[in-house]
């Protein structure tokens, strides 16, 4: 999930593009960050961490390109090509489509998408079982809740977002056969990631139900869910990056989603073809550090741990919402 940030004036947006065609033509990788920017403490931030540390070990250079409208993200992708980029990963679901119209074009350059599947000979696609690693926070939720009753707070209603709140139900009513799952979804269109204000507010009417532990898969709309269960004493549970040192104290836990892995290993070997990373490869996890030592005891983690083996060695089956379009378990 990406924030997104306000609509920018054309002629911004053609300025923008245009000194991105100014930039000389070489065959450095480029990495293009969708909306929200390479700083949003969340999707693109673990992406920029991968390609930082790519650039440190090689002492290789990268283009780089934030989209900061939805206009932008054709045109990106192909004067990247057009100066002559390779690999050009486009990081999040919403440049797929783009991607694949300008892939067509240059079909001796390689290209990368992170979090969508995208088919096409030069093109490699990289996706999370994003289910798995929300099942094991469910799991963490319901044991650590006094109440029984868990919340999810989803940004944009889309299959994908769907997936990680089918997994994180699974893993909830796995552990606690019992427990309510509360959801809500913040909107239908883009703004949802970029929407405090509302998730502090579907947050606190959860909390009014009796949630005490709310997972936030929102983008930039999760940073009010937390600051709305730290207000009310509550827990909360990142996403994507491990968000744990946001509010010390008030986060469970994070659902991380290795981006940084993902763009690293493109960059170190592009081999073409959709690649899913779950728990198994090491592409999805809970975050344990110092900022949430103190709210999940050894027999806490140990348990989410037993039911993580468990998946790995395929004796626990996670619905993945996407593949059959529903929640049944």
């Amino acid at each position: 999930m990406k924030p997104v940030s306000s609509s920018l004036s054309l002629g911004v947006i053609a300025a923008a593009l245009s000194t991105l065609a100014s930039l000389p033509a070489q065959a450095d990788p480029a990495v293009i960050f969708d909306m929200g920017g390479k700083f949003d403490k969340s999707f693109n931030e673990a992406a920029y961490r991968g390609v930082e540390r790519w650039k440190q070990e090689t002492g290789k250079n990268y283009l780089e390109f934030e989209i900061s409208n939805d206009t932008q993200r054709v045109q990106a992708i192909r004067r990247m090509a057009e100066r002559g980029a390779n690999p050009i990963i486009s990081i999040g679901f919403a440049q797929g489509s783009a991607l694949k119209q300008v892939a067509k074009d240059f079909p001796k350059t390689q290209f990368v998408i992170i979090d969508e599947r995208v088919e096409g000979k030069n093109v490699q696609s990289v996706v999370f079982k994003e289910h798995e690693g929300s099942y094991l926070v469910g799991v963490m939720a319901a044991l650590t809740s006094k109440t029984g009753k868990v919340g999810f707070v989803g940004g944009m209603d889309i299959p994908l977002i769907r997936k990680f709140q089918c997994g994180y139900e699974q893993g909830a009513k796995a552990a606690n056969p019992k427990a309510e799952v509360f959801t809500n979804m913040t909107g239908t269109t883009s703004s949802a990631w970029n929407d405090p204000t509302r998730g502090g507010e579907l947050a606190k009417a959860q909390f009014a139900k009796g949630s005490d532990v709310v997972f936030a898969a929102a983008g930039g709309t999760g940073n009010g869910v937390y600051q709305a269960a730290k207000d009310a004493g509550k827990l909360a549970i990142g996403v994507d990056s491990n968000q744990n040192h946001l509010q010390p104290g008030t986060m469970l836990t994070s659902m991380v989603k290795r981006v940084d892995v993902a763009v690293y290993n493109v960059l170190k070997a592009w081999t073409g073809g959709v690649q899913e990373l779950g728990l198994k490869e090491g592409g999805v996890d809970y975050a344990m550090d110092q900022h949430n030592a103190k709210l999940v005891s050894p027999a806490l983690k140990a348990k989410v741990d037993a039911y993580k083996a468990d998946i790995i060695a395929g004796k626990i089956k996670v619905v993945d919402y996407m593949a059959t379009s529903t929640c049944k378990y």
